[in-house]
């Protein structure tokens, strides 16, 4: 059944490749049941060690999966999406107070101006992908000088270009532990080994990253501040400490993902300052301008986003010139800065009160910066439970692990306008929960 394929390498990662090409091309159908490890190994004269690996470098892809008695098949659909994003992300109902969305407030959220009052958008296919009065902007708020600049549809549809284009089936990256959960479903979704790195209160550790980067990664993906869910941000000490270990391996690509953008009240400390050469900057614009707003700005190397910008040309070609004009327009209106910065202040606010409100309870958080809270519970499920009771809810921890973990729920401290030491109260309770025994 698999004689047939052509295989450029005899290794898991070539194995893995050749099935994938044959699913791509219908020799292999959706539903097909594919040949025991053994037998695949005997017919390519392959370990079973080896075909074992690149079943799962598939499975990771989503090309192959378990079906019960029937065994390992071709994949029929993966129209469910994304498990953890749904876990993290998928909206509540019936709930007084929802901490579990991971949104900005929209109260806080600058007014949008009308349409009609924008300066008219270019109007031709051949006019530059990203306007020229908003790239020299950027370029003035940029923490570091870049090569090349881009406006993409958002954070994640600017991780997922660069991530498509730099990475291969069965490469490995090194991660935070925890990081935001649609960041591992990405990387899942193209076959992509997440090595998890473990952080401290100042984000991703250097010694941790070290040894990460012995099993050899195609890149490093890291939050600079703000790093959601934990709030931990980079000092200048620990950015050069980061920048250090990376330096041993210029071969390894770093993506920063500067989420919380405008909103952060942390400096921002970005490794593009020290490895301009090695460093992808994203800074979205989500939760300081409007989620629907879609926008955000990506800095790299030409060598590494020339690529991705040839690329989007037979797609999408280019993010709308018109809200690339709407964002110029945020940015530089004196009013919607003043509401920005509102934001910025009070999101820091919010988020001292209730850290504040948990230490009377026993909880010592670091203060941390952002709309999130990484709050330390007994049981995931529990805590769950408790909230629910009072009215409130919060997202588990475990859909933002990429490894060893203790249980933690993720709570939108954002979203707590009021009443912080009764909502720090119920939050605590729910830090103590136990699951409960059944007796038998």
């Amino acid at each position: 059944m698999l004689s047939s394929l052509h295989l450029e390498e005899i290794s898991a990662r070539g194995l893995a490749d050749a099935v994938g090409r044959a699913v791509g091309d219908g020799v292999l159908l959706p539903g097909s049941k594919l040949p025991p490890v053994r037998a695949v190994a005997l017919e390519l004269r392959m370990s079973p060690t080896t075909v074992s690996a690149a079943w799962q470098l598939l499975r990771r892809a989503g090309t192959i999966q378990t079906d019960g008695r029937r065994g390992t098949i071709v994949a029929t659909s993966r129209a469910d999406g994304p498990g953890r994003y749904r876990a993290a992300l998928r909206g509540r109902s019936g709930f007084a107070l929802d901490l579990s969305t991971g949104v900005p407030d929209p109260r806080l959220l600058p007014s949008l101006p009308a349409l009609a009052g924008l300066s008219p958008a270019p109007t031709s296919y051949l006019d530059e992908p990203v306007l020229p009065e908003l790239a020299a902007l950027l370029r003035e708020r940029w923490p570091y000088g870049f090569e090349r600049l881009a406006v993409f549809d958002g954070a994640m549809d600017a991780i997922d270009h660069v991530a498509s284009s730099l990475l291969r089936l069965g490469d490995r990256v090194v991660v935070e532990n925890p990081c935001f959960p649609p960041l591992l479903d990405l990387l899942d979704s193209l076959g992509v080994q997440a090595i998890p790195a473990a952080t401290d209160a100042e984000g991703l550790l250097p010694e941790s990253l070290s040894a990460a980067l012995t099993q050899r990664p195609a890149a490093v993906f890291l939050q600079p501040r703000a790093l959601n869910p934990t709030g931990a941000s980079w000092s200048p000490s620990r950015a050069s400490a980061l920048a250090a270990v990376l330096a041993e391996t210029p071969h390894v690509h770093i993506v920063e993902d500067d989420s919380a953008g405008d909103v952060s009240s942390a400096a921002l400390h970005s490794l593009g300052s020290h490895l301009p050469r090695q460093t992808v900057h994203v800074h979205s614009f989500s939760k300081s301008h409007g989620p629907d707003l879609r926008l955000a700005a990506v800095s790299a190397p030409a060598a590494v986003l020339d690529p991705v910008l040839e690329r989007r040309l037979l797609g999408q070609g280019w993010t709308s010139r018109l809200l690339q004009h709407l964002l110029l327009t945020l940015l530089t209106d004196p009013q919607s800065v003043a509401a920005v910065t509102a934001a910025r202040t009070e999101y820091a606010r919010r988020r001292h009160l209730t850290v504040t409100a948990l230490a009377t309870h026993g909880i010592h958080l670091p203060p941390g910066d952002g709309i999130n809270l990484w709050l330390p519970v007994a049981d995931e499920a529990a805590a769950l439970i408790s909230l629910a009771s009072n009215g409130l809810a919060a997202a588990a921890g475990r859909a933002f692990t990429a490894g060893p973990g203790t249980p933690h729920l993720r709570v939108t401290v954002g979203l707590i306008t009021t009443d912080h030491e009764a909502v720090a109260a119920h939050l605590a309770d729910a830090a103590r929960s136990h699951a409960l025994s059944v007796t038998r």
